[in-house]
């Protein structure tokens, strides 16, 4: 090579495709059952390790899943250091469930609250109990969930051979049928037992006296207690709850005002984000979505209904109206339409995992964000484009207004969001990666597969690369003639932190997949 020539870099290779298989269903329904409203599926969460899942509903309930497969295998250290791959998909099983949240009436307001868990959060592990927060739309709880050793009552000094006229024992606290009893009084089972008011003793009293004692058992049971509340902060919804890398505070939103809270005290927040007018008429635009950096604990992002992104820092001032940073796209010229502010407000944003990127989906496209380039996004994933001809439909059913989360897969390589029809898109954002898969939420998710477009990515520069991906764009129907559902939603996903699976929610089914 002379000293003029330019360098040649030779061009990476694509990244292939992820081949995605189903793992399991939890609440699969029958075909033709009727789904019950309060079983509708609104929240789904992975813990950081990824060995914990939790989802919540619209009943109010929380259901916590933990892995099973893990512990076969050793530490995901050691798997490293012996740079072994396992075969084994990711395998969750059901661990317990509680109830969260109940409905509510607002006396003042004359407002029902409802009980729907709007968002659940992981918070740190300690002594081997998790902890996790829950919202509704307008109280936060922290939970505790912990096993519990089972204690008995036993060595009882009744026996019911002795008892005379009426007497009875009932065996069982739960239970009416009789079972037989130890020649000391204490029940064969180990269980509590009760006197009925008409016992008497038998003649010539009882020999001996023997104090019951209690004993703890090998059984455990997990125990779900509520260890805060945190009620009272806000006027309108609650639409996002997020903790904070230093493991005391996390934030929660609603339209107008962002919260900031501790831990340890429920009884008062700060407010730190307040976008509420003097007067309620100059209102343009309302939070959507808010969500602290995964590492830096003075940096949080919100989205607006505008499908503005503003980047805060907390160290800049207390009161943080004004933001850091800006981010948000310039609107194409003679593009403007009436449904033009609706389809732009971002219902979900997401840091990935470094806090490098931001993952944004309003209702046509996804969109990934680099924190250090405010004059666009680096990539857009176009989602719903097939849908632009029936905007007028889909605003007089309301599904304009649905609201689809997004997440990042654990190594920032892949995103994925929801659609209609129980189907998800998974794209690929690593440099030249064409990936754009469609899936449906059934035990056979390539059933509706449609073909990547061959049309290639436009590219700016060598190292920030801006990419326009489409999905499948056809009218109202996808690549097998089937037309396209819009009751049946796939609202809200989740991705493994450290593995390629993700977790969906279709209506009160949850479906697992792996690649």
């Amino acid at each position: 090579m002379s000293g003029g020539d330019e360098v040649v870099v030779a061009p990476e290779e694509p990244v292939q495709p992820l081949e995605w298989k189903f793992s399991q269903v939890f609440g699969e329904r029958a075909a033709g059952e009727e789904v019950q409203e309060v079983d509708i599926i609104s929240a789904i969460e992975f813990d950081k390790s990824g060995d914990h899942l939790a989802t919540g509903d619209r009943g109010g309930r929380v259901v916590l899943f933990e892995r099973t497969d893990s512990k076969d295998h050793g530490s995901r250290s050691d798997l490293e250091r012996m740079d072994y791959s396992v075969n084994r998909h990711p395998e969750f099983r059901y661990k317990t469930e509680f109830q969260s949240h109940e409905p509510e009436f607002d006396y003042l307001k004359s407002l029902e609250i409802e009980e729907k868990i709007n968002k659940i959060k992981w918070c740190q592990t300690a002594n081997g109990a998790v902890f996790l927060l829950s919202t509704n739309d307008k109280t936060i709880k922290f939970w505790k969930v912990q096993e519990k050793k089972v204690k008995k009552i036993s060595d009882m000094n009744i026996d019911s051979s002795k008892a005379t006229g009426n007497g009875s024992i009932a065996s069982s606290s739960n239970s009416s049928s009789s079972k037989p009893h130890l020649a000391n009084g204490g029940p064969s089972d180990k269980s509590y037992s009760y006197l009925s008011n008409d016992f008497s003793f038998p003649p010539g009293g009882l020999p001996s006296l023997k104090l019951p004692s209690v004993v703890v058992s090998h059984e455990t049971s997990l125990l779900a207690r509520c260890r805060r509340v945190y009620a009272h902060a806000h006027d309108y919804h609650i639409n996002s709850i997020s903790n904070n890398s230093d493991g005391e505070t996390f934030i929660s939103a609603d339209d107008l005002r962002i919260n900031l809270w501790n831990l340890e005290i429920s009884s008062q927040s700060f407010n730190i984000v307040d976008v509420k007018p003097a007067n309620m008429e100059d209102l343009t635009e309302v939070i959507t979505s808010a969500e602290f950096h995964p590492t830096h604990c003075n940096t949080l992002a919100y989205s607006s209904s505008k499908g503005s992104i503003r980047l805060v820092d907390l160290r800049q001032s207390a009161l943080c109206d004004s933001h850091a940073k800006l981010f948000e796209e310039q609107e194409a010229p003679g593009s403007r339409s009436f449904f033009t502010e609706i389809i732009a407000s971002i219902s979900d944003i997401k840091f990935a995992k470094d806090g490098r990127y931001i993952l944004s989906r309003d209702y046509m496209t996804l969109k990934l964000w680099d924190i250090n380039m405010d004059s666009g996004p680096v990539a857009t994933y176009r989602v719903h484009e097939h849908l632009r001809p029936r905007l007028c439909d889909l605003y007089e059913n309301d599904s304009i207004f649905d609201k689809f989360e997004c997440c990042l897969s654990g190594d920032g390589s892949r995103v994925s969001t929801g659609s209609y029809s129980n189907l998800f898109r998974v794209f690929g954002c690593a440099p030249g990666s064409t990936e754009a898969t469609t899936l449906e939420a059934s035990k056979n998710p390539m059933r509706r597969q449609v073909p990547t477009p061959s049309r290639p990515s436009r590219s700016i520069g060598n190292s920030i690369t801006r990419v326009v991906r489409r999905g499948a764009e056809n009218t109202g129907v996808d690549a097998n003639g089937n037309s396209f559902d819009f009751t049946t939603k796939l609202l809200h996903l989740a991705w493994h932190p450290s593995e390629n699976s993700i977790a969906c929610a279709a209506a009160n089914s949850l479906y697992m997949y792996y690649a």
